[in-house]
């Protein structure tokens, strides 16, 4: 597990002074392992908010997150968005044009200057490339976030 607390750690954690940690290396470690590691941060990360999120999203009386749409690089490396599925549970959607944040601005000037009529215009024009399902049991994701919430605990300094 790789708990990239270089400068602190974020929602849900909030401890700026947590440090990174790399946990539960052997002999037969290699790059390659630190490497998935590192890469599957990510998706430990996202899936510890969004869950704080869907938790408070019900306590308020809302529904639970029911799908993932992502954006930008990371969005490109299947194995990251497979990983983000199977630890939430959800669908997660990758969309045509993965610099969304992009786009968006390039909407809103459309938008205002006439090219487009409404937000519904620009809603529209959203397309999903991939959706990728969850294929991992609910058993083995919470173990796996277990696992990733005892390395980050190594990692925070309160």
């Amino acid at each position: 597990m790789f708990a990239p607390a270089f400068t602190g750690l974020g929602a849900p954690c909030w401890d700026a002074d947590a440090r990174g940690a790399i946990v539960g290396l052997a002999r037969g470690s290699t790059v390659a392992h630190i490497v998935r590691a590192a890469l599957k941060s990510i998706a430990f990360q996202s899936a510890a908010l969004l869950q704080a999120m869907s938790r408070d999203a019900v306590a308020a009386g809302g529904a639970p997150v029911a799908e993932l749409r992502v954006d930008g690089g990371a969005c490109v490396n299947d194995l990251l968005m497979q990983f983000q599925a199977d630890l939430l549970g959800i669908p997660v959607v990758r969309p045509k044009v993965i610099e969304t944040t992009a786009l968006g601005a390039a909407f809103l000037a459309g938008l205002s200057c006439g090219l487009y009529h409404d937000l519904d215009e620009l809603a529209a024009q959203w397309q999903a490339d991939r959706t990728f399902v969850p294929t991992m049991s609910r058993d083995a994701a919470g173990e796996l976030m277990a696992n990733w919430e005892r390395a980050v605990r190594q990692a925070v300094t309160r």
